[in-house]
């Protein structure tokens, strides 16, 4: 009896005498099984419902209190795509019917920005300042992934990626794939693998631009790109689609439509022979002397020369039927696009989004390959380009991205599109700290030790001795205890609950308990609803809690080394609140109340110092706000919002509302800072 097949570093593919594929390193483990994707079931939080009115909201809060499903929201989604997709997994599983993507396909790419800093209108100097953005510790970890062993990273997590997209897709659904030249023949290979040879439908070649400076001029060694690749997959050989015309040309209309009525009307000459000939079933019968196999039934065919519709152009050639120009559909859009313009400097869809893709492209896409009410989905969001076309095509979408600005940039895009639906923004738990910590400071049979070294770590730098026998507190520094949050999730206001009730169970242990007055609580992220929100939650509880955000430097050797290191404590809000009886004696409302925005402390971290001394009003640092005048408690509702566009960079620094009826109402407000970072801070406001 033959020994078995032992697979192992030396054959790490079982598959290749099999079949053609691509290997790279990380495909296969050392026991030659085929690597699978995370697969983390992580739920997801509502941090924030955009344009629900009031009626809409009581219908939710019903339908939740009696069990029944809520109405449909589009959703906005702020994690990353390894933990999105299998979180969407367990409620999309096969029900997605269009997917497109535009991941990142080129080895430079990062998670950095340009910003730009509005003018102050009360300042003499008008002139706007732009500088750029470094990611933050979430962005760097991602981008470790995606590219940190170069294409070998890179094509293990698109495959783990395609593999989760396909488990989305619907049986009739397709995915379109936007890619380069970079990777783009990898990931097609990738793609075959996943979806099936079979299942691939069609390279389209995008023309972004009739002309690019690009590397195109004198001295130049190569031809200057100004294409870029989409991958047309399907699911199944059952997939949705619907061929896209375009108008004619005049050229085309003068070399096709030749012919004139006496009215003006144009048309062309088209065959009436019947496909396949006799042998296919078509009827053989004489025609204006000319006897041939042909398309129509002869009743049908008397019909049409009564309509004057059947030309012979001189006796014994084959007669022709009329097609006039207005009964064309146009000419069918075929794999090359060149009539799609990027997105131009002046153009009224620019967002100042370093990726952001043209409207045509993705209206093209969905009209092709969905139906109204279909579900889409972009894991890739970027500007928000998808979701804008598909709210205004009448589809559901969900889009996710890991950048907090991206997410800003859709969330405002999707509030200019008049009467858009409303949506929520949405983010992840806690994810797979224990695995990243381990990575970065011991192996995973040393989890426990791996946490540690890296919250001693942390305190090192803030200058604050560790602490034993806590789970929730870490370290105490001048009479202050010191919480250090994982490197991978944002800091919550779960988090903040379990600080707090450990911290009064520190200080109630009498003579055992550490004298400490207060919480700095340090994280490398924000859930989007922290800050001020956390800051009253503490003060609640009666304790002091600050918040401060851990720099990146940190994982930079040398500014460790020169102690360069500094942690900033998170934005802070003023609202002056104004109650007054309602001047309109025809309404039936009781009062009136303005909020009034007086400071915003300007958080420096990861701003440089010139940038910060071009700040001479505190309200430039913010790009949007808006409140929720009557909070729940179960997310943030924007009934009302401001902010800047590109083509309007003023900001109203006040806004009113006017409540029906007398009460104690919860009231939050919610500011967004050119980085897109938020803060948030709620009031209580009585009326009557």
């Amino acid at each position: 009896m033959p020994e078995p097949i032992r697979y192992g570093l030396d054959n790490p593919h079982p598959l290749s005498q099999m079949k053609t594929e691509l290997i790279w390193a990380g495909k296969y483990d050392a026991a030659g099984r085929k690597t699978a994707p995370v697969r983390v079931k992580l739920p997801f939080q509502t941090v924030e419902t955009v344009n629900e009115s009031c009626q809409e909201r009581q219908l939710a809060l019903d339908l939740f209190s009696t069990g029944r499903a809520a109405e449909w929201r589009n959703r906005l989604i702020w994690g990353d795509k390894k933990y999105v997709l299998p979180a969407l997994l367990e409620e999309f599983a096969g029900q997605v019917e269009l997917i497109y993507i535009d991941p990142p396909f080129n080895v430079g790419a990062d998670f950095s920005f340009r910003a730009t800093v509005p003018d102050d209108p009360d300042g003499e100097d008008t002139t706007e300042v732009t500088f750029t953005k470094d990611p933050s510790m979430m962005e760097v970890k991602a981008y470790r992934d995606t590219w940190g062993r170069g294409l070998d990273s890179y094509l293990q997590w698109f495959y783990e990626a395609a593999s989760l997209l396909r488990e989305l897709l619907a049986e009739t659904g397709s995915l379109y794939a936007h890619l380069d030249w970079h990777v783009g023949h990898y990931a097609k290979a990738i793609l075959d693998e996943v979806f099936g040879l079979s299942n691939f439908r069609n390279e389209i070649i995008w023309k972004r631009a009739s002309t690019i400076k690009g590397n195109f001029g004198q001295g130049s060694k190569l031809w200057s790109p100004n294409t870029e690749s989409i991958f047309f997959y399907s699911k199944t050989d059952r997939y949705t689609f619907a061929p896209i015309f375009t108008e004619y040309s005049q050229d085309y209309i003068d070399s096709f439509y030749r012919y004139q009525e006496p009215d003006g009307r144009r048309y062309r000459l088209i065959s009436m022979i019947g496909p396949g000939g006799e042998a296919k079933g078509n009827p053989v019968y004489e025609v204006m002397g000319v006897k041939r196999p042909w398309r129509y039934s002869q009743s049908v065919m008397q019909k049409l020369i009564a309509d004057n519709l059947v030309v012979q152009t001189s006796p014994g050639t084959v007669p022709q039927r009329k097609l006039y120009l207005e009964q064309g559909k146009g000419v069918a859009v075929q794999t090359l696009w060149d009539d799609v313009e990027a997105i131009g400097a002046s153009s009224n869809e620019r967002v100042s989004y370093a990726t952001q893709k043209p409207e045509a492209l993705l209206e093209r896409i969905i009209q092709a390959s969905s139906n109204e009410n279909d579900l889409i989905l972009d894991c890739f969001c970027g500007s928000g380009t998808t979701a804008a076309v598909a709210e205004k095509l009448n589809r559901r979408w969900i889009t996710c991205d890991l950048g907090r600005f991206a997410i800003h940039t859709a969330r405002k895009r999707l509030l200019s599109i008049e009467n858009v639906k409303p949506f929520v923004v949405q983010n992840l738990g806690k994810y797979e700290r224990q695995a990243w910590q381990a990575a970065e400071f011991g192996g995973p049979d040393k989890a426990a030790a791996a946490a540690a070294n890296y919250r001693r770590f942390i305190l090192d730098l803030y200058g604050a001795r560790p602490l034993q026998g806590y789970a929730w507190l870490h370290g105490l520094k001048h009479g202050r205890m010191v919480h250090v949050g994982a490197v991978d999730a944002p800091i919550s206001p779960g988090d903040v609950t379990q600080i707090a009730l450990e911290f009064r169970k520190a200080v109630g242990r009498g003579a055992d308990a550490p004298a400490v007055s207060a919480v700095d609580v340090l994280g490398w992220d924000f859930a989007f609803e922290l800050n001020e929100v956390a800051k009253q939650q503490a003060a609640a509880a009666n304790i002091a809690m600050r918040f401060l955000r851990i720099p990146r430097e940190v994982l930079e050797k040398q500014a460790v080394e020169q102690g360069d290191i500094k942690f900033f404590e998170l934005a802070a809000l003023a609202v002056d609140v104004d109650v007054r009886p309602s001047r309109s004696p025809k309404t039936s409302k009781v009062s009136d109340v303005t909020l009034t925005l007086t400071d915003f402390v300007i958080p420096p971290d990861d701003v440089p110092a010139d940038i910060q001394r071009a700040i001479t009003h505190w309200s430039q640092w913010i790009d949007y706000w808006a409140v929720d005048w009557d909070n729940q408690g179960d997310t943030f509702h924007n009934m009302w919002q401001t902010y800047r566009t590109r083509k309007d960079k003023s900001l109203a620094l006040r806004a009113s509302h006017q409540y029906a009826a007398p009460g104690t109402y919860r009231v939050m407000v919610k500011v967004i800072d050119i980085l897109g970072n938020d803060t948030t801070k709620t009031l209580q406001v009585t009326i009557g």
